[in-house]
């Protein structure tokens, strides 16, 4: 079967709603049916999804899935704000500056964008709305600053693209920081222009920030040294070389656990029971697509189309500056219309060998491929930050949209950068 009527049949499937996982799965059966000769039959598929699933290092998603779930119950992130305001409120745009470094370090902790939507999203989007902040606004900030989520580690698509490249993921994970600094970064100089040009309610926010200084900085920074403290743990417990990422990603569990249970105490152990079962219905899509993308993947690959595909690309691009431009529109693209999941594990396989043909480094590669589906988390019409932000503020989408744009050309801005400097995410490997 022709390597275009897969394609064609896999977006038709989309397009009429088919789960991706369903989805990816009729692709990879499909040529084998067609074609009795052909290697891929029904029982390689199966093998291929049971034995894809199968790996030490996959098991890290579904504890770091679990661990975000229970630190945001456990209300981490409101203690993260309170310490960030303490220090940014004060400051022109202080408080849409905290909500975005509080993503950064939620993003740390729960290694997904739309949890760290969720869990900071739910806490600060009413108090910034309560505080004269435009709603439209507030919702964007947190939706776009939530893409950090999987940019600084540990990351739950970094994972997917080592189990795809068979690159390392700790390198991933360090390679992570320079680039989720850099864009949150630019995104506080969009909030400090954005509110230079709209104003402020001085007068409400020294009222809070005021009762945070009132506490005084010990009380704060006590209240929330835990919360600081749990990226520390696993990234030093990952960096250090104490526990591998999966390790960390366990202990990670077991920290929020105790932190919640007996420091914080806000949850209790009738709470664990919710959280657990929350975690099964957010990983289980996750591992059908996941192992339908690894079947999907080898089915391509007994079809060369990597390839075909790279042999076609490389002929007719052989500037590696429009090279590159080129992958990143169609990384832009793809990030648009499909999951990050299933995009990671299907586009791997094509597009490495490709850039490291004109001499990329797969972990440079890696951020790259990783910060341009960060942005189609807040694009529309698959944007799940999007999706998850409306939920909390009953905001349509579009007008969410709208506020998001300018903050997604700053994330460009990031992105051009990342992609023409390597050592922006290389420095520090």
């Amino acid at each position: 079967m022709p390597a275009a009527v897969v394609f064609i049949l896999f977006v038709i499937c989309l397009i009429i709603a088919i789960p991706v996982s369903i989805a990816l799965t009729i692709a990879s059966v499909l040529p084998g049916a067609f074609d009795p000769s052909f290697t891929a039959s029904g029982q390689f598929v199966i093998r291929s999804m049971l034995g894809g699933i199968d790996s030490f290092p996959l098991l890290e998603v579904p504890m770091f899935v679990l661990s975000g779930i229970i630190m945001a119950r456990g209300g981490i992130s409101k203690k993260l704000f309170d310490v960030f305001s303490y220090f940014l409120g004060k400051l022109t745009a202080g408080l849409p500056c905290a909500v975005i470094v509080t993503c950064l370090f939620y993003g740390a902790i729960s290694g997904s964008g739309p949890a760290t939507v969720a869990a900071v999203g739910s806490m600060t989007i009413p108090i910034l709305i309560e505080l004269g902040y435009d709603k439209d606004f507030s919702a964007a900030i947190v939706a776009v600053a939530g893409g950090l989520g999987v940019i600084i580690p540990p990351s739950i698509p970094f994972i997917m693209f080592g189990s795809a490249s068979g690159e390392s993921v700790s390198d991933l994970f360090i390679a992570g920081i320079i680039p989720g600094l850099l864009i949150g970064g630019l995104l506080m100089v969009y909030a400090v222009y954005y509110c230079k040009k709209n104003g402020e309610d001085k007068e409400k926010i020294q009222k809070v920030v005021g009762e945070l200084h009132e506490k005084g900085l010990l009380k704060v920074l006590k209240e929330s040294f835990w919360a600081l403290l749990s990226p520390v743990i696993i990234l030093g417990c990952i960096y250090s070389g104490i526990a591998s990422p999966t390790e960390a990603a366990v202990i990670s569990v077991f920290y929020a656990l105790i932190v919640s249970l007996f420091i914080y105490k806000t949850m209790t152990f009738k709470d664990i029971w919710p959280a657990l079962v929350e975690g099964v219905r957010t990983y289980a899509p996750i591992m059908f697509i996941l192992a339908a993308s690894i079947a999907f993947s080898r089915v391509l690959t007994l079809m060369q189309i990597p390839q075909m595909v790279s042999t076609w690309i490389l002929t007719h691009f052989t500037n590696k500056i429009v090279l590159l431009l080129v992958i990143n529109v169609f990384l832009l693209i793809v990030g648009m219309v499909m999951d990050t999941t299933p995009a990671i594990l299907i586009l791997t396989p094509i597009l490495l060998p490709i850039v490291t043909a004109v001499g990329m480094n797969p972990i440079h590669f890696g951020i790259m491929m990783v910060v341009n589906l960060a942005i189609g988390f807040v694009t529309p019409p698959i944007g799940v930050n999007l999706f998850v932000a409306s939920s909390l503020t009953d905001i349509p989408i579009m007008r969410i949209s709208k506020h998001a744009m300018p903050m997604i050309g700053y994330f460009l801005v990031a992105l051009l950068l990342i992609t023409f400097i390597p050592a922006i995410s290389l420095a520090l490997i």
